[in-house]
């Protein structure tokens, strides 16, 4: 019977690592108490330029800097995803943090994935050009890759680079866009487009088979936030603000 979503790997798999992703957005916004949402300072003095300069009413405004938070634990989850949809194609697994995200059953391939090719200053870059270079000097047959999910262009290269003043380069270690490493592990040139068009499609048969969950709260620092201010008076900005910064001079005032 032919696959519902993609071609390279089954529906009950693609499934799964949808319903992974899922439980990682439950959490992270789970995880957004007021507590943690002032872990790092908040910098209200851009707050109160965000919102003067772009119209934004504070409420708004918080809420936006509250999903900001949530977008930057999903990144690494995104990534996450992307290793288990490719660790599903036959002879392939993932790493399970072995220093490798991706790698052939046979070990003729090795893949550290990264969602965005901007991710890396170049100490990380440096650094993951060693690891993958050790790989290939220890495997002799294997081909190894850094993987740019999202990329400037659609590529399957040598990575010549030169970083922090040294010249890298080696015989069997590749860089490669996102489009190319689906197409190389499932030997179908429009892999990354059968997963793009296949998401929501996914998506929307997981959310349907599972029961919403009423007593999950989402996001609770806004609610926490306001009900402050129903006591001091106090605008939201200026709550954070209080609360954040109330040790330095003249803020006690607030």
């Amino acid at each position: 019977m032919k696959n519902k979503y993609v071609d390279f790997i089954s529906d009950e798999h693609f499934l799964y690592c949808v319903e992974n992703l899922y439980k990682s957005y439950l959490k992270a916004k789970n995880n957004i108490t007021k507590k943690n949402f002032y872990t790092n300072k908040v910098d209200t003095i851009k707050l109160t330029f965000d919102a003067k300069f772009n119209d934004i009413d504070e409420e708004s405004l918080i809420q936006s800097e509250i999903l900001r938070q949530i977008d930057k634990s999903i990144n690494n989850s995104i990534g996450t995803f992307h290793e288990q949809v490719l660790g599903g194609i036959k002879g392939f697994e993932v790493g399970n943090l072995s220093g490798f995200d991706i790698k052939s059953a046979d070990d003729t391939l090795f893949a550290d994935i990264k969602n965005k090719h901007n991710t890396m200053n170049s100490s990380s870059a440096e650094s993951l050009f060693q690891k993958l270079k050790t790989y290939a000097d220890t495997y002799k047959k294997a081909k190894c890759y850094w993987v740019q999910i999202l990329a400037k262009g659609s590529f399957n290269e040598l990575w010549e680079a030169e970083i922090n003043g040294k010249e890298y380069k080696h015989s069997r270690v590749f860089k490669i866009s996102g489009d190319q490493f689906y197409s190389l592990l499932s030997g179908q040139s429009d892999a990354f487009f059968q997963l793009y068009k296949a998401l929501p499609i996914a998506i929307k048969d997981y959310l349907n088979s599972i029961e919403a969950n009423h007593n999950i709260k989402e996001n609770s620092a806004i609610d926490e936030i306001k009900a402050e201010t129903n006591i001091s008076q106090r605008t939201i900005l200026d709550q954070i603000t209080f609360e954040n910064y109330s040790y330095y001079l003249g803020f006690d005032k607030l």
